[in-house]
This record gives C-alpha cells, sequence and structure tokens, in this order.
C-alpha cells in the first residue's frame, strides 16, 4: 500500500500561481501511477492530471492544458501540481492519487485526503 499526504494548498488571487506537492510512503514509489483530482463545491469530484510511472508520460484534462503541469521526482517520492494563471473556478479540494495500472477509466486505487485551493477573484 501507499499513503498519500498533499501540501502547497492555499488562498491565492486570480492570476497567481500554487505548487501543490504529494509525499507518498511506501515501497515502490516508481510502480505507481499518479494524479490530480479536484472537487470543487457542489460539484462531483473530477480528474486533473496524470503521470506514469517514470514521468515520461503525462495527460490532462482539455480544459486544463497549458496552466497546470504534473511532474513527479521518484527520488524523493513526491508529485507536483504546478498551478498557473489560477481562476477562481479553480477553487476546489485538491486530492492526490495513485494507482498500480494506467487505467482507462481513470481510476485509482489509492487517495490522499485532499488539500484545500481557494481563489479570489
Amino acid at each position: 500500500q501507499v499513503q498519500l499526504v498533499e501540501s502547497g494548498g492555499g488562498l491565492v488571487q486570480a492570476g497567481g500561481s500554487l505548487r501543490l506537492s504529494c509525499a507518498a510512503s511506501g515501497r515502490d514509489f516508481n510502480t505507481y501511477v499518479m494524479g490530480w483530482f479536484r472537487q470543487a463545491p457542489g460539484k462531483e469530484r473530477e480528474f486533473v492530471a496524470r503521470i506514469n510511472w517514470s514521468g515520461g508520460r503525462t495527460y490532462y484534462t482539455d480544459s486544463l492544458k497549458g496552466r497546470f503541469t504534473i511532474s513527479r521526482d521518484n527520488a524523493k517520492n513526491t508529485v507536483y501540481l504546478q498551478m498557473n494563471s489560477l481562476k477562481a473556478e479553480d477553487t476546489a479540494v485538491y486530492y492526490c492519487a495513485a494507482d498500480k495500472r494506467l487505467r482507462a477509466d481513470y481510476g485509482m486505487d489509492y487517495w490522499g485526503k485532499g488539500t484545500l485551493v481557494t481563489v479570489s477573484s
């Protein structure tokens, strides 16, 4: 199993940037596909981005391409989400997730507790 702890959330003005981090405990971090999801108030959780085991392939929801960047450092057991040009509609709880497989349905087996990002307009 892997335990995930997110950090880096907070309050930011529209147009600003934040970098979220997700530290993974346990072994074999490089055998997990890592992802970020978010859930805005009153909405369902949605896929944001994911990155394959080596970091060589990344995937994004279309609406966030160009503003958000996912990356990972396997030596530090950490995955990141760089968020630029933030908008009020990016306000959400952001969740880190992990799975051994690159699933077509974007499902993930392991989840962190989330970190809140609030973008003020």
